[in-house]
Formats: C-alpha cells, structure tokens, sequence
C-alpha cells in the first residue's frame, strides 16, 4: 500500500498550502467557510469522533488523553475506511482539515497521531 509522505493538521480558517491531499475531517461542516475555499478531495464524515465523544470531550485540554484513548478505539474499527483513504491520497502529503481553535487539541491531531502508530 502506497503511504502518504506527511501527514499534517490544518485549521480550515488559516491560510492552507496549495499541495497535498485535503481531508476535512469534522462531523460538521465548519462555519463561514465554503467548498470553493477549501478545495477538498474529500470530507470524511466518518473518521470523526462520534458525537457523543465530541459533545463529552467539549474541547477541553484536562480530557486530552481520554479522549484520544476514546477516540483511537472508535477508530480502530474504522482501519480499512483510513486504509482506504491512504491509497487514494497516494504519495501526496495527507492534510487533515479541522475547523476547531485549538490547535493541539483536537480530533485531526488525534487522528494524525493514529495514523503514524505503528
């Protein structure tokens, strides 16, 4: 299986570098931005936290860990979905786009660090 070169995490409403693969990676469309702006490939509804872990983990850094323990386990029955997304990204850099402030904070980030595991 052909792996992405990089995989970076970019906030939608920053300024987004013109190469690469982009991935929204939200449950929800992000405010104010629109489909032309973000010049998606794809938006992949299904690799965000499910609701419920989303409305729980409110953004808020005290719940970091859990939440990515939480969320890495929901994306473990989701392999083949990312699998599939890495072969269709290629040898391009895989850009996860998330809409949140945070920019440590976040499911991207969590995602990117999924991603990289062995």
């Amino acid at each position: 299986m052909t792996r992405p070169r990089n995989v970076m995490c970019h906030r939608v409403y920053d300024k987004l570098p013109d190469s690469g693969y982009r991935v929204l990676v939200d449950r929800v469309w992000p405010r104010g931005v629109s489909k032309e702006e973000l010049q998606l490939d794809e938006w992949c509804r299904d690799l965000a936290p499910s609701s419920q872990l989303r409305k729980w983990f409110d953004h808020d850094p005290d719940k970091w860990d859990e939440f990515c323990r939480r969320y890495h386990g929901e994306l473990r029955s989701r392999r083949d979905e990312i699998r599939e997304l890495q072969r269709r990204c290629g040898s391009k850099t895989l850009r996860l786009l998330y809409g949140a402030r945070d920019t440590d904070h976040n499911n991207a980030v969590a995602l990117k660090a999924f991603i990289e595991s062995p």
